[in-house]
């Protein structure tokens, strides 16, 4: 989408679809890592600030709150789909060595899987020959963490998924095998700083009568609202092809797993001088504003909603994301048999994957 040059940086950033001719603008790997830093501590900041020094019966407590466990759960999400996905792929760092310092840290410290063992199970998932096997991690995801089973309705599959959501079982279940990849791993060094972390945290939270802030602030979002993000992120990075296509594997697999998601609308058509294109483009922008905004920014992070790109381009140009798909898109995606699919908005994406999954034969998947 094309519109005033003003805006169109921000709206290329919001829906990672760059406008007609559009120059690309080159970031570097350490930019992101400073994004994510930046996001988790200013938001942990303005949470904490918020907790101790306004009342809960003030309207503006509930807004600062929002958006302080919004920038800090933006910040986890940066770390997770971006720093520790991408140092599994060696391309954050210039050294191996370095990319695996830092992505054992990123899972010791935010209870992921330790990296050593995610890194093996992720080259595996970037394997045409493994994708919705057993020995996939999108499988182990859907079927084992969420229980969601293909040849149910669709509605079904939205009643489960919005049940898990808001289910402590759930939440508990999830938390749990995050602690054990995490902190109970087969590396006692790295378990060791993990709980020593998470420990220290703790324990001077509650000396200095400041727990509940830090559970609010820190451990609710690393906690709920990155399983809830990482649910949503998860089920829209893939959708179940035909069996016969299943059955191919290969790039044909490939194409047809893998979709762009991206937050927002098509512009309207009518002109906005007129009462009925006024109201049109004053909707747009308020969805834009806040829906497709909140969920590029909770959600589809960094480089996810190109994640379609990510499987057939795995490399460097990650950086540069938005308008690395689209030249390729523009090229033909060469080397591949079908172009690229595209979706716009995230439950709508979520729903597709739904519809594939209720046609698919039941335990397909698992």
């Amino acid at each position: 989408m094309r519109l005033p040059a003003a805006v169109q940086p921000f709206l290329t950033w919001l829906t990672a679809k760059p406008a007609p001719g559009e120059p690309a603008s080159p970031r570097k790997p350490i930019t992101y890592v400073a994004e994510a830093i930046g996001l988790v501590i200013g938001g942990c900041a303005v949470s904490a600030l918020t907790l101790t020094m306004l009342s809960a019966a003030q309207p503006l407590f509930w807004l600062l709150l929002f958006a302080g466990l919004l920038a800090t759960s933006s910040g986890l999400g940066l770390f997770q789909v971006v720093i520790f996905h991408h140092c599994s792929h060696g391309t954050v760092f210039s050294t191996r060595e370095r990319n695996r310092l830092v992505g054992r840290l990123v899972s010791a410290v935010l209870l992921f899987k330790h990296f050593d063992v995610y890194q093996k199970e992720h080259m595996l998932h970037h394997n045409a020959n493994k994708l919705f096997t057993d020995e996939d991690e999108f499988t182990d995801f859907v079927v084992g963490i969420c229980d969601l089973r293909t040849a149910l309705d669709r509605r079904a599959l939205w009643r489960q998924l919005l049940t898990l959501l808001v289910s402590p079982v759930f939440h508990g279940r999830f938390l749990w095998k995050r602690i054990k990849g995490s902190l109970a791993s087969h590396e006692r060094s790295h378990n060791l700083i993990g709980i020593g972390v998470w420990a220290a945290l703790l324990i001077g939270a509650a000396l200095t009568h400041m727990l509940i802030v830090v559970l609010v602030a820190w451990v609710l979002p690393v906690t709920v609202l990155l399983q809830i993000a990482t649910v949503f992120r998860i089920l829209c990075e893939h959708r179940l092809p035909s069996v016969d296509i299943i059955a191919l594997r290969g790039k044909q697999l490939v194409c047809e797993a893998t979709a762009g998601v991206f937050p927002g609308l098509f512009p309207p058509r009518h002109n906005a001088r007129s009462f009925r294109g006024l109201a049109a483009w004053s909707g747009w922008w308020a969805n834009m504003l806040t829906v497709q905004l909140f969920v590029r920014l909770f959600v589809l992070v960094g480089d996810a909603p190109c994640h379609d790109f990510h499987h057939r381009r795995p490399g460097k140009r990650w950086t540069n994301y938005v308008h690395a798909r689209q030249m390729d898109i523009e090229a033909g995606c060469p080397g591949f048999p079908l172009n690229y699919i595209e979706t716009w908005g995230l439950f709508r994406a979520v729903d597709e994957n739904f519809a594939a999954m209720a046609r698919a034969p039941a335990d397909l998947l698992g």
